[in-house]
């Protein structure tokens, strides 16, 4: 064998190595613009639950350490208040009944679209479709007028129809993409055997959707729930409040109470974590589902 061989290997195995190198710099790279943002979201979060432990002189002067004295009573006064739960379960009748008829009215909607072809689907598909162009504040004075004159002002149910509209656009068009990429044999064979269009979307389609119903659920379902600005307009009544109009008739009534209104924010967050912990395997999986075509 010749002399030069040995070399050869060596300089051939440190060239197969050298990019095994760069994909670990850019790893390193991605993991540390991950741990950053990360930090960026947890630390406030964590800084509000700990200051729920704390006294106001504690808070005041340690913000974001450890508590030097654990105040669980701050916690018990609120969860022992019923004003917590009655705005507790508005916050969550509002955010299922909008979760509810925004999967069943878009879901329907989209296996129109992505299965049926007429006159005027795509026309009518991108007239939806725009409703992402515009918020919801961009409409409040006539939908404020239809409330009113539809009887519903002061509702939860007058609060639920403008959440359902305001969330069919994405839930359309997430659902349109994933109805799109089932099986077309799928199709065939249920049609062969006389299935109908309606029951196939609900016997057959809706079964295999768990995946992007989740990932719709979820995000209408945090959507409703923290916000503020269509529960301020529509509602006057403090027993009908949502979560986000309860902590600020909370925060009045507390003043500089910032140890109280943490541990507030924090009991009322945590079903939205709880709920998105749960479910956020099918939502990676729903969100990406048709990103890459069979």
């Amino acid at each position: 064998m010749p002399e030069g061989n040995p070399i050869t290997v060596r300089d051939s195995a440190a060239a197969g190595r050298a990019p095994g190198r760069r994909v670990d710099v850019g790893r390193v790279l991605v993991y540390a613009v991950l741990s950053v943002f990360a930090l960026v979201v947890l630390v406030p979060l964590v800084a509000t639950v700990l200051g729920g432990f704390k006294t106001l002189g504690d808070l005041r002067v340690n913000p974001l350490g450890l508590p030097s004295t654990w105040v669980w009573s701050n916690y018990g006064d609120i969860l022992l208040s019923a004003d917590y739960w009655v705005m507790l379960r508005n916050s969550l009748v509002v955010a299922f009944l909008a979760v509810v008829f925004t999967i069943l009215v878009a879901s329907m909607a989209a296996f129109a679209f992505s299965q049926l072809r007429f006159f005027g689907s795509k026309f009518l598909l991108g007239y939806v479709v725009m409703g992402l162009m515009f918020p919801t504040a961009t409409a409040i004075l006539p939908l404020f007028i239809l409330i009113r004159d539809l009887g519903l002002m002061d509702s939860h149910i007058g609060l639920v129809l403008p959440k359902v509209a305001g969330g069919i656009s994405v839930a359309m068009v997430l659902f349109a993409n994933y109805f799109r990429n089932l099986p077309g044999e799928l199709f065939d064979a249920a049609f062969v055997d006389g299935c109908g269009y309606f029951r196939f979307y609900w016997e057959i389609v809706l079964p295999l959707s768990g995946p992007i119903i989740a990932t719709v659920a979820i995000i209408n379902f945090v959507a409703s729930w923290n916000t503020y600005f269509l529960p301020m307009v529509l509602l006057s009544t403090p027993e009908l409040f949502t979560w986000p109009l309860g902590l600020m008739d909370y925060t009045d009534e507390r003043g500089s109470d910032w140890q109280m209104i943490c541990a507030f924010v924090t009991l009322t967050m945590l079903p939205m974590i709880v709920v998105f912990l749960a479910a956020q395997r099918h939502v990676i999986s729903g969100l990406t589902s048709g990103a890459v075509k069979s």
